[in-house]
């Protein structure tokens, strides 16, 4: 049912917790899992940098040992309008993500939020 699932990830402890969701749909359906790095300009200071890249060799790492691959996509931008314009680009079939990342567009609501509104495919929400 669903061919490619995309997965953003943030430098938060709960989107690395949320990957496990991720990981299980796209293994279950035998599915492409895209991994989504959104880099917002003059967001990120080199300690939020260092956290991403190491949350991403961490999910990249527990995704290969269990067999899945995955390919990794990154992007700059505001983070709910980059999800959406991938998943429309690359032609997903559902978005996995958190509802708790790191939430840096909290003055026009939550990032998880403005996807659901806005994405071409379904959204698993994962509290």
């Amino acid at each position: 049912m669903f061919q490619t699932v995309l997965f953003p990830l943030d430098q938060s402890q709960e989107a690395f917790e949320t990957a496990a969701k991720a990981f299980d749909l796209a293994r279950s359906h035998n599915s492409r899992l895209i991994v989504l790095l959104v880099k917002q300009p003059n967001r990120l200071e080199m300690h939020d940098q260092q956290t991403v890249a190491t949350r991403l060799a961490e999910t990249l790492e527990r995704f290969e040992q269990a067999g899945l691959p995955c390919d990794v996509v990154e992007r700059e931008g505001r983070p709910a309008f980059v999800i959406c314009d991938v998943a429309d680009e690359l032609n997903v079939d559902v978005i996995v993500m958190g509802t708790r990342g790191v939430n840096l567009e909290a003055e026009n609501g939550s990032t998880a939020a403005r996807v659901i509104q806005l994405a071409p495919c379904p959204v698993l929400v994962v509290p």
